[in-house]
């Protein structure tokens, strides 16, 4: 069951087909101050708290909000307290549009914050443009979100390309495997994905032997398994969410065919493996964060160990997880920049105080660095594979 969220959470249920209203220009410019108060600054999200995704939405909001409440007990910054308005648009691209909306109009937030998919995410750019509004630490690794360059769009984490390519060094190069398949997300998400992947083939010479896909927000996942079992396929990339994912794995199983398993971080890898089991046993996953300390027989970095405390402090009923790791190092970026930005802020000097991020020591081993045409922090990815239900880092 998912623990309730001590933080500004408002749930809309709202149909939404007419297009957006656009800013008002008077709130288009450099000195813009909204959501700065005396003793205040408002940050707006939207993200999937319900529905098949709602598990990412909530690790990404309880890994950034532990960080944001240690910051806001110490006094703020510059005095004044980060208070974050959190939406719920379950994954939905219109929802998250209609809800960026209002927290630009409406609630006139500074800036926009934690963003969980690439369909969604990718929906408000036009809205993020025109607005002039930063948009911090989104959990996707979108292509579009990195090309082309735009100062309005600061990625903490590594891209699906990098990881997409991570996979298919692991397969062809270590593995030594040559028929290799894509399952995926059939949206803006797995089209990445899989064009990604293609590009990582294609530089040993190959290409998918086969690609199934399913529509998000479903788990019809058979079609796609059904063309990949023929192709007989050694490896399978997989770009989609837990649940699907965990279906086409759980099915492949059931009918004999297990070839080698290969998902990107946005799987959420942890409730992949709960939803698994037994049949998680071999599965990889790649990451773009380090592992945190489930099992506590290794020493964490210090980054991780202050995420750790920080859970159990404020979300005792919580485990650590690759999501809300992600989301507190998120949060980490968002408080520098805004402190760096000094108390007289902008919209304009705070994404000037991003792009003066550099080598910046977040305690797990790889610094971070921005610069006037880098908008992404982190470049590294990391393979963990399911053994015995956890997820444990591999070389």
């Amino acid at each position: 069951m998912v623990q309730k969220l001590v933080f500004i959470v408002s749930f809309f249920l709202i149909l939404f087909s007419g297009a957006c209203s656009p800013p008002n220009k008077s709130d288009i410019t450099p000195a813009n101050r909204n959501g700065i108060k005396p003793d205040e600054i408002l940050i707006g999200s939207s993200l999937a708290l319900g529905g098949h995704a709602g598990y990412l939405g909530t690790q990404m909001l309880q890994g950034a909000m532990s960080y944001i409440k240690y910051i806001n007990e110490k006094g703020g910054i510059h005095n004044r307290k980060i208070k974050l308005i959190a939406l719920d648009d379950r994954y939905n691209p219109t929802q998250c549009l209609y809800n960026t909306q209002k927290l630009i109009m409406e609630s006139r937030v500074f800036a926009l914050f934690c963003y969980v998919g690439t369909p969604t995410t990718v929906r408000i750019i036009p809205l993020v443009n025109e607005a002039k509004i930063p948009l911090v630490g989104m959990f996707t690794g979108a292509n579009r979100l990195r090309q082309p360059v735009n100062r309005y769009l600061i990625n903490i984490r590594a891209s699906y390309y990098q990881e997409t390519q991570a996979a298919v060094d692991l397969i062809v190069k270590k593995r030594h495997l040559d028929k290799v398949a894509v399952f995926y997300q059939y949206d803006e998400y797995g089209f990445d994905g899989l064009r990604g992947t293609e590009i990582a083939l294609k530089k040993y010479g190959l290409i998918p032997v086969a690609k199934g896909s399913y529509i998000r927000g479903t788990l019809d996942v058979e079609a796609g398994l059904e063309k990949i079992i023929r192709s007989d396929a050694q490896a399978v990339v997989m770009i989609g969410t837990y649940d699907s994912c965990a279906k086409f794995i759980n099915l492949a199983r059931e009918r004999n065919f297990s070839p080698l398993f290969h998902n990107v971080s946005f799987v959420g890898s942890k409730e992949l493996a709960r939803r698994l089991g037994p049949n998680g046993e071999g599965v990889i996953v790649t990451q773009v964060v380090p592992p945190p300390n489930f099992n506590h027989r290794s020493k964490p970095l210090p980054g991780v160990k202050e995420y750790i405390s920080l859970l159990k402090k404020y979300y005792p009923d919580s485990k650590p997880s690759f999501v809300g790791l992600e989301g507190y190092l998120n949060a980490r970026i968002l408080a520098e920049g805004l402190e760096r930005a000094g108390r007289d802020i902008t919209r304009e000097k705070f994404i000037r105080a991003i792009e003066s991020i550099h080598h910046y020591d977040l305690g797990i081993q790889n610094p971070l660095s921005f610069g006037k045409n880098d908008y992404q922090g982190l470049d590294n990815v990391y393979y963990t594979m399911i053994k015995n239900g956890e997820l444990v880092l591999i070389k």
